[in-house]
């Protein structure tokens, strides 16, 4: 179990193999309730969180993406575009925002309770909304699936090449 947030952070990646081994509702409370704490832009809270458990679940889930890497369980994770606050100056929606923190709050907490995790935008949101019966006003930005990790998963090579910070900061 990591120690400080940035063991968490640097050990964190994304898991594409997972054991059949259902998650604890224990362990995805606690997950969620990361997701609840959040930050959102003054504190509006606008996502809503679909938590996919049940086989008739993600097999809805599989029509969406192809990107499900067998997980048994996944999170998806919309905003509410009637609820997320708007930015005054030109409209600006938070509600993507909002919910990519969200979904990080609970991907961090996941790996600090044991369980894989990756953060999927590669799946078709017309389908999602059809497939889960979405109102218009429910915006999908991410489906988080997880699970406990296979026992012969590893990180893919690419998780540890990260661009110098000279190249990704700038002091002004």
């Amino acid at each position: 179990m990591p120690n400080t947030f940035m063991t968490l952070a640097e050990q964190r990646y994304s898991v594409r193999k997972f054991a059949t081994k259902q998650v604890e509702q224990t362990a995805l409370e606690r997950i969620l309730h990361a997701g609840q704490v959040a930050p959102t832009a003054c504190n509006k809270q606008p996502q809503m969180i679909y938590a996919l458990r049940s086989e008739q679940a993600m097999a809805k889930l599989r029509k969406c993406t192809g990107s499900h890497f067998g997980a048994p369980m996944a999170l998806l994770v919309c905003y509410d575009s009637e609820q997320s606050w708007k930015r005054g100056y030109d409209g600006q929606d938070s509600g993507w925002v909002d919910a990519s923190i969200v979904t990080t709050h609970m991907m961090l907490e996941a790996y600090y309770q044991g369980i894989g995790s990756t953060w999927v935008m590669h799946f078709d949101p017309a389908a999602v909304r059809e497939e889960f019966a979405l109102a218009e006003n429910q915006i999908p930005v991410a489906i988080l699936v997880m699970g406990y990790p296979a026992d012969d998963v590893q990180a893919s090579p690419m998780h540890a090449q990260n661009k110098p910070l000279a190249e990704t900061v700038k002091y002004l």
